[in-house]
């Protein structure tokens, strides 16, 4: 028999009740308002937590905070809404997949981006297949981006905010899990909506600030993180001017990324000087001036390509490109090398272009995400 029941919220034809998601709560207030909205709509809400870190363990610090107030926090709002909430423990998956990899990163001289390696390795990988398990038609998260459907099938696009927009942070987002995952607060217009609905429900979080830092780095001491995992890993060598002048000493690479220009400890230049470049067989810091910063071609590895037609099937691509989450995208042309690796061409140079960040592609023409790459040497 046809089903001609209409769609859901969700996408599905059935009721709400009918209809399990999994939503991941990280015991903030987005994904507090996701759970609470889907649980006021009547659908069959299931809320995961994953304790991922140790804040003890990872700044060798008696009695720092092990993310068991964000736990509490989730915890309390599903107990208020009355929908089963269960914390999992991947504490080790974390470590082996986004600390481990971070810690590698800076040692080699990039500049990781480890909230993307969250969501590709653990939250859009372990934990979706969690939510399959447990027989759920869809999980839910509270990031700030869109997904639509299109004619050959979901689709990623900017959030409406883009002054909140996340689309820097999940570019390798694979068609498969896109077709799994659904997005509600993509269409907010702002933050304070978010906040409203927060109090229309009563939740406590309500008024709980963003998190700024990198969850296991809470005080934003990179090098402290690196120091604790490999010990003797800050080994002290020369600042050197792109001639190879010695103009000072440093203790440690690890302390620097490209585009720093604080902290540099050297004194009695005329001109300001940035970090331009990382020698990890020399034990090099590398200055100069701004304009040596300035880069336009983009070589990429890992290219997650989210275009409706194969990414080598043309020889370039016009594309509007985000080099920093903090950036908006500029015009760009992408030519890919294969399935995975790719150059992207920016029309204008931009600074601070490092290795082991994000290059993250849009169509020029709309809000649609086109997937992205990790930078790399050229």
């Amino acid at each position: 028999m046809p089903n001609d029941m209409p769609l859901n919220s969700l996408g599905f034809a059935k009721a709400p009740k009918d209809t399990r998601v999994v939503v991941a709560m990280s015991g903030g207030v987005d994904s507090s308002v996701v759970a609470a909205d889907l649980a006021q709509q009547g659908y069959d809400v299931v809320g995961i937590t994953l304790q991922l870190y140790d804040h003890g363990a990872a700044l060798a610090k008696k009695g720092a905070c092990c993310a068991g107030r964000d736990i509490h926090d989730a915890r309390r709002v599903a107990e208020d809404l009355n929908f089963p909430h269960y914390v999992l423990d991947y504490e080790t998956k974390f470590r082996e997949a986004v600390i481990d990899d971070f810690a590698e990163s800076y040692l080699a001289g990039a500049t990781p981006v480890p909230c993307i390696r969250c969501n590709e390795r653990v939250k859009f990988k372990d934990l979706l297949q969690t939510a399959k398990d447990l027989d759920a038609d869809c999980m839910a998260t509270g990031h700030y981006i869109q997904r639509k459907d299109g004619p050959l099938g979901a689709e990623l696009h900017m959030a409406a905010d883009h002054q909140r927009d996340q689309s820097y942070f999940l570019f390798s987002t694979s068609p498969e899990q896109l077709g799994y995952l659904r997005f509600p607060l993509g269409h907010l217009t702002s933050k304070a909506e978010t906040r409203t609905l927060a109090i229309k429900y009563g939740l406590g979080v309500a008024d709980k600030p963003d998190s700024q830092d990198i969850c296991f780095v809470p005080d934003g001491n990179y090098a402290a993180v690196i120091k604790k995992l490999h010990p003797g890993s800050a080994q002290p060598g020369d600042i050197v001017d792109f001639q190879g002048n010695f103009l000072g000493r440093h203790d440690g690479i690890i302390h620097y990324t490209i585009g720093q220009r604080r902290g540099l400890g050297i004194g009695g230049l005329i001109d300001p000087i940035y970090v331009v470049r990382l020698d990890i067989d020399l034990k090099q810091v590398i200055v100069g001036p701004k304009e040596m910063l300035a880069t336009r071609q983009v070589p990429l590895r890992e290219v997650n390509w989210l275009g409706d037609e194969p990414l080598m099937s043309k020889a370039e691509w016009k594309i509007a490109a985000k080099v920093r989450s903090t950036r908006p995208p500029k015009d760009a042309i992408l030519r890919p090398i294969s399935d995975t690796e790719a150059v992207v061409e920016l029309m204008m140079a931009e600074e601070g272009v490092a290795p082991g960040q994000a290059c993250v592609f849009y169509d020029p023409n709309s809000s649609r995400v086109l997937g992205g790459g990790w930078i790399t040497r050229g």
